[in-house]
């Protein structure tokens, strides 16, 4: 919390890429502590280091020597995020408690994995054989996405042409 509001205050594009990276990184630090170590290790490649490159390329690259001016504050974005907020809060108040063996996955979806997904995918290794098998378009589905955004990157970045400057 404290690193997402320093990055909502601070006006400096510099400190705010670094912020990022450090919000990034405490993030797979979380899913490393809930278990999903696939996921923080996704995180940690693609949050902290891939997005915090192309991030300082970018701003390398559109950098101008005025300074920011820091722009005035508006309520209606606040309004918004605040309803926003409190309707996920609602929306959260009907889940089950974090780790509750009676709560549905644990007791429909995971049983199934774990007893038969080594019976009907033929890999032995539960996670490999969700992410493939049962959730392969999903997968396939975020590798388009994230391929798509690094071509999209690639492209943008690639226009920058350097023009010469007077007495040069």
């Amino acid at each position: 919390m404290v690193t997402a509001i320093a990055i909502a205050r601070i006006t400096g594009l510099f400190t705010v890429v670094m912020l990022y990276g450090i919000y990034s990184i405490l993030t797979a630090s979380l899913f490393v502590a809930l278990d999903a170590v696939d996921v923080a290790f996704t995180e940690a490649a693609v949050g902290t280091c891939i997005s915090t490159i192309l991030m300082l390329s970018a701003l390398f690259l559109t950098a101008t020597r005025r300074e920011e001016v820091p722009k005035k504050i508006s309520v209606l974005p606040i309004i918004v995020t605040l309803a926003v907020g409190g309707a996920l809060m609602y929306g959260l108040s009907d889940m089950p408690i974090f780790g509750d063996p009676n709560a549905p996955p644990n007791l429909h979806v995971v049983p199934r994995y774990l007893i038969d997904s080594a019976h009907e995918v033929g890999i032995p290794n539960v996670v490999t054989s969700v992410l493939a098998s049962y959730r392969g378009y999903d997968t396939l589905g975020e590798v388009v996405v994230v391929f798509t955004a690094g071509i999209g990157v690639i492209a943008l970045l690639g226009q920058h042409v350097r023009r010469p400057r007077k007495g040069e």
